[in-house]
């Protein structure tokens, strides 16, 4: 919700781009969640943990991905019925190391890393036990959405495919697949 218009972009990406799941990030507020449902967001995503934007979300059968650092934090975002929690900023607390740390006590607990994921640690985050990645300025460049350089937004994805599931991967078929190479 930081991008300017972001409602009409998230109203016009729903009806030009059916087969797109379409969310929206940066939501704050109980009102802003409504907002964001009405103009046809899918899923939300917030910064921090506030209550009553989880359960406007539930009431409104949308996915939502509430934000969190500590474990504190974390286990009273999974408590409020979020979907996934998302840990932000993840990269300025250790990185994959933190995930593991927190996944150690709340194996349950879907984490998704946000803030310092790339593709030099997105494998390390899955591999940490993280559930998906959270991703912005790596996978979609300011200057390649100034340029509409769709191509690089693409390639990047794919990139970022490949090292999760890569590194999804159980280790008994990695050794197989090394094994095989042999």
């Amino acid at each position: 919700m930081t991008v300017p218009k972001a409602l009409e972009v998230i109203s016009e990406l729903v009806k030009t781009a059916p087969e797109v799941l379409v969310g929206a990030g940066t939501v704050l507020n109980e009102e802003m969640a409504r907002k964001c449902a009405d103009a046809g967001a899918q899923f939300l995503v917030s910064p921090g943990f506030n209550a009553p934007t989880v359960a406007v979300a539930q009431t409104l059968d949308l996915l939502i991905m509430a934000g969190a650092l500590t474990p504190t934090e974390v286990m009273t975002a999974w408590d409020s019925g979020a979907d996934f929690v998302k840990v932000f900023p993840c990269g300025n607390l250790g990185g994959p190391n933190y995930i593991r740390a927190l996944k150690g006590p709340l194996p349950g607990v879907p984490l998704v890393p946000t803030g310092g994921v790339n593709l030099d640690t997105a494998a390390d985050y899955i591999r940490a036990g993280a559930a998906a990645l959270g991703v912005g300025g790596e996978l979609a460049p300011k200057e390649a959405l100034q340029l509409r350089q769709a191509e690089v937004i693409r390639t990047l994805a794919a990139r970022f495919v490949e090292l999760v599931k890569g590194a999804r991967v159980p280790t008994t078929a990695k050794t197989e697949r090394v094994a095989e190479a042999r």
